[in-house]
């Protein structure tokens, strides 16, 4: 534990949080989490703007949407429109955390239960194993900052340059891939697809059977198949790019990875802490008046949010019906914590679905260990969201009628499956649309057309138009983006620097 400055203003004592944080790694040892190294920092109100600035780092490179963050979330906080977060936490080895200095001592130990289980979320769910070096965060962030002070400081470069090409490159770093476990294939590999998708396999009965046509494969086309990787193609394809344009590419890219299985996993991870939190909290013997502010406190961070959607608190109910429901099948009680953690007999087809998830494990416990390692929210979700659960959730979809807002489907059997659609596609990167390089050599021209994986949500035309600007500065040419509006097949493009949109007959 490090404190940034003493306030003889706060109910604790530096000795009586490092007493509770042994207390909480006993219980962290002995329910099986698996974390790293764990140090807090306690820090002011300051410091925490300025870390929440930074995306929680305390290294990072300079950038005006950085400091316009940080002065928009401190006047926001100056007027009491927003408050700060309990914590912030960071996928590193050890992992770091920040405390607010002026939270009671309830809320820091509640805090810090909540922090390990957040750390064993990040050494063990496979988004962040796969895409992300922990034991590296920290001094990766620090060189990364440092390369690009040192091009903003380079009298043949200079601060505004950089700064334009940062914003180009900003506003095109969430278009990668966005899942661990998908591995896209190498150019040779591509190239062999496509020869062996042209060849039609033997026919034995070729003389009877009508010949088939094989198409001849385009192997000059770059890319080969459509790249969602925008950032590192043009880096490697843009051959009149600096050195040093190519190297904040490659920081661009490798910062936006770290932080997308953040994304991918918001609900699990805050659901998996927070159920953390919750039984560490009540396995420690609290004294009562501190019992007593837990539960106020508990119950501030997991409630519903009217018109939304809160990720601790539909993690925190999933995660607690898995482990009933499993442990339920096993006891043979079949009772299961519904989403008010009251318990309930299950239904008939809550015994089935419990019975299909207890194969092959011992306890509740052990499937949503198991669970936390891999899945992400669209799995999640797709998995485990019943119609149950959404009925006791309140999920519903809401649409624009005139100048009010109405409520379109519920999650009854008429619209649950509306409604669950309508969630998946929005948690994790569903939010950003999916936008493909297809041909980086437009009908023999310099010209790059992309192409938008329409998936009944329309792009909005202010922003693609500011984006095919940023995509023009990167690589130097015209850009052409292939989408759907209003159901009808549409072309934007930016030629010579003017934004055009126009259907195509």
């Amino acid at each position: 534990l490090k404190e940034e400055r003493n306030d003889e203003m706060t109910s604790w004592k530096m000795e009586d949080l490092e007493a509770w944080d042994d207390r909480i790694q006993e219980k962290v040892a002995e329910f099986g989490l698996n974390c790293y190294p764990q140090e807090f920092e306690v820090c002011d109100q300051g410091a925490m703007l300025g870390y929440m600035a930074y995306h929680g780092m305390p290294s990072h490179y300079p950038h005006w949407s950085f400091g316009k963050a940080y002065e928009q979330t401190k006047t926001m906080y100056d007027y009491g429109v927003t408050g700060l977060p309990y914590e912030m936490v960071i996928n590193s080895d050890p992992c770091l955390a920040y405390l607010m200095r002026d939270n009671s001592q309830c809320l820091q130990v509640l805090t810090m239960a909540h922090v390990y289980g957040h750390n064993d979320f990040f050494k063990n769910n496979f988004t962040f194993t796969s895409g992300t070096d922990a034991s590296a965060t920290l001094s990766s962030f620090k060189t990364r900052a440092d390369r690009i002070r040192g091009y903003a400081e380079d009298p043949s470069i200079g601060e505004d340059e950089v700064e334009r090409f940062l914003d180009a490159a900003h506003a095109l770093s969430f278009n990668c891939n966005r899942n661990a476990a998908f591995v896209q294939q190498k150019p040779a590999e591509q190239r062999q697809r496509l020869i062996d998708a042209a060849t039609p396999p033997y026919d034995p009965f070729h003389r009877l059977h009508k010949r088939v046509e094989a198409g001849v494969p385009d192997l000059k086309r770059v890319p080969l198949e459509p790249e969602i990787d925008i950032l590192r193609f043009i880096r490697d394809n843009n051959h009149h790019l600096a050195g040093w344009q190519r190297d904040v590419l490659t920081i661009v890219d490798e910062e936006a990875r770290y932080f997308i299985p953040q994304i991918e996993t918001k609900i699990m991870n805050e659901g998996w802490a927070s159920y953390w939190h919750h039984k560490i909290m009540n396995s420690l013997g609290l004294p009562q008046d501190i019992h007593l502010e837990f539960l106020v406190r508990h119950n501030q961070v997991i409630c519903p949010h009217p018109g939304g959607i809160n990720p601790y608190y539909v993690g925190f109910v999933i995660f607690r019906y898995l482990e009933s429901g499993v442990d339920g099948v096993l006891a043979g009680s079949y009772l299961v914590t519904d989403g008010t953690g009251a318990s309930r007999r299950m239904s008939e087809r809550e015994r089935e679905f419990f019975a299909r998830l207890a194969k092959n494990v011992s306890s509740g416990l052990e499937f949503i260990f198991r669970v936390r390692e891999t899945d992400r929210d669209v799995a999640f979700l797709r998995r485990f969201l019943t119609q149950g659960l959404g009925e006791e959730l309140d999920l519903f979809t809401w649409k624009p009628r005139g100048e009010h807002l109405v409520v379109d489907h519920i999650s009854d059997d008429d619209g649950w499956d509306v409604v669950k659609g309508a969630l998946l596609r929005q948690v994790g990167m569903g939010g950003f649309p999916t936008i493909k390089i297809k041909d980086a050599a437009y009908q023999g021209s310099r010209t790059m057309c992309l192409v938008h994986d329409h998936d009944g949500r329309d792009l909005d035309m202010g922003n693609a138009e500011k984006t095919l600007e940023h995509l023009a500065t990167l690589w130097g040419h015209d850009v052409i983006l292939e989408t759907v509006l209003h159901k009808k097949p549409t072309i934007m493009s930016l030629k010579d620097g003017k934004f055009n949109a126009k259907l195509v007959s």
